[in-house]
């Protein structure tokens, strides 16, 4: 199971630069990848909130091997035509590193959608995230895109330069006991199950995964992603069919030299 630090980019951890020497640490220390939460802002106590985007572009320029992304990305949050061409940009710049962590996200935590003038229905926020991937891998192909759809629409362009992957990988978030969001994740190259408490949660989420592949074992190349408290053991979800394992951490209390410690001491798992 690789090992992937995981942070908000909240307060201490809310300047690109600063975020873009951790993630130089982390190359060197061991990790495999470095992911970032996005977000707009957040409650008490949090004060400053960095753009996950311009964060990870200074972390592709400090590092070479790290495999980066937004974890996750709400993506009727976005314009899918703008989010197309960030993503495949920053994959260029990366050389190819980036790894696409999508979502519904939830208005919950700090009124992101209903503050900011957006739908806070679940089911019209995952009708916009389903339309937005199928534009993301039409226009990832280099070929013209021609999409007219319920939210969106895209009349004969061309989306170019293309990734330097030929296709950004994309983990699909969601609650693991809910239906959707496992075909979902299913289309694409990975499920990220978000709030999961117990290996044997998780269990039962690849379970299903490997019905709807309708094979013994996930296919090669499919990952699945775990976030892991410090506390938590981490072979019984490795067992379970976790290929990454992500620092979770609590943004109400997390420092820069929490940080600092977490990635000096390297992988856990």
């Amino acid at each position: 199971m690789r090992a992937a630090v995981w942070l908000p980019l909240f307060d201490e951890l809310a300047d690109p630069i600063v975020v873009a020497r951790l993630a130089a640490a982390a190359e060197g220390a061991g990790w495999d990848g470095f992911f970032v939460w996005d977000h707009l802002f957040w409650r008490e106590p949090v004060k400053a909130v960095a753009d996950p985007w311009i964060t990870l572009a200074a972390m592709a320029c400090a590092t070479e091997r790290l495999r980066i992304g937004p974890m996750v990305t709400p993506v009727a949050r976005r314009r899918p035509v703008q989010l197309l061409k960030e993503a495949a940009t920053l994959d260029v710049l990366s050389r190819g590193r980036l790894t696409l962590g999508v979502g519904l996200g939830s208005d919950r935590f700090a009124g992101e959608y209903s503050r900011t003038g957006e739908t806070v229905e679940d089911r019209v926020r995952a009708e916009q995230l389903d339309e937005s991937l199928g534009i993301l891998r039409a226009g990832w192909s280099g070929e013209p895109v021609v999409h007219e759809g319920k939210h969106y629409r895209v009349d004969d362009v061309r989306f170019l330069p293309r990734p330097a992957q030929g296709q950004v990988p994309i983990w699909a978030a969601g609650f693991p006991g809910t239906r959707k969001p496992i075909l979902r994740a299913a289309q694409y190259d990975g499920f990220f199950p978000v709030n999961l408490q117990t290996a044997d949660e998780l269990a039962v989420a690849t379970d299903r995964l490997r019905a709807i592949f309708g094979q013994d074992a996930l296919p090669e190349g499919f990952d699945v992603v775990v976030a892991l408290e410090p506390e938590m053991d981490p072979r019984p979800f490795e067992e379970a069919g976790a290929t990454w394992g992500l620092t979770d951490v609590d943004p109400a209390s997390l420092s820069l030299a929490d940080v600092q410690a977490i990635i000096a001491a390297g992988p856990q798992w």
